[in-house]
């Protein structure tokens, strides 16, 4: 699980990482730029990398449907 963490006071946002990480960069940002201000503002949740979770039961799909046109050809 992935997240990105904005800034409450500025436009700044990490990009996304596991969540010790992104901390991390969220509280040394805080201390550069806004100092003495408790880090604040939000998290983003990305549970899954892009095409991630669906890409091996496509995949399965595919196959499947591959062998039952083989298997259609070879009667």
């Amino acid at each position: 699980m992935a997240n990105r963490y904005w800034c409450g006071e500025c436009s700044f946002k990490t990009p996304w990482l596991e969540e010790s990480e992104g901390l991390r960069r969220q509280i040394e940002h805080y201390a550069r730029k806004h100092p003495g201000t408790p880090p604040g503002g939000h998290v983003e949740t990305r549970k899954r990398g892009p095409g991630t979770s669906h890409a091996c039961l496509q995949l399965a799909a595919i196959a499947l449907v591959l062998l039952t046109i083989v298997a259609a050809c070879r009667r």
